[in-house]
């Protein structure tokens, strides 16, 4: 059996699928309230967002807040298109078909 069409192995890994997911929702999440959410180090949502930022998935938006640099992470159109023909596919597996 194949992958649905829409099934997004890039996506498919569950901290990536669980950050666009609330991505989704929002404007956009601070990259500290990010890793608090995904329970995950530094580095692991650095990987994360990279490979969704390659194919164009994610934006960061940097900018000094206090005198400390800080990033904010938002979806982008293709990023949402691509989450959601995702969770299609899931929801088709689920369903059989």
């Amino acid at each position: 059996m194949s992958a649905p069409d829409g099934f997004d192995p890039l996506i498919h890994p569950p901290a990536r699928l669980q950050l666009l997911a609330v991505l989704s929702r929002v404007d956009e999440l601070e990259f500290a309230a990010a890793r608090e959410l995904l329970k995950v180090s530094d580095s692991v949502l650095s990987k994360h967002v990279a490979l969704l930022a390659e194919p164009g998935y994610l934006t960061l938006r940097k900018a000094a807040v206090l005198g400390r640099q800080r990033t904010w992470l938002a979806i982008t159109p293709a990023g949402h298109s691509a989450y959601t023909a995702h969770v299609a596919a899931l929801h088709r597996l689920l369903e059989g078909g």
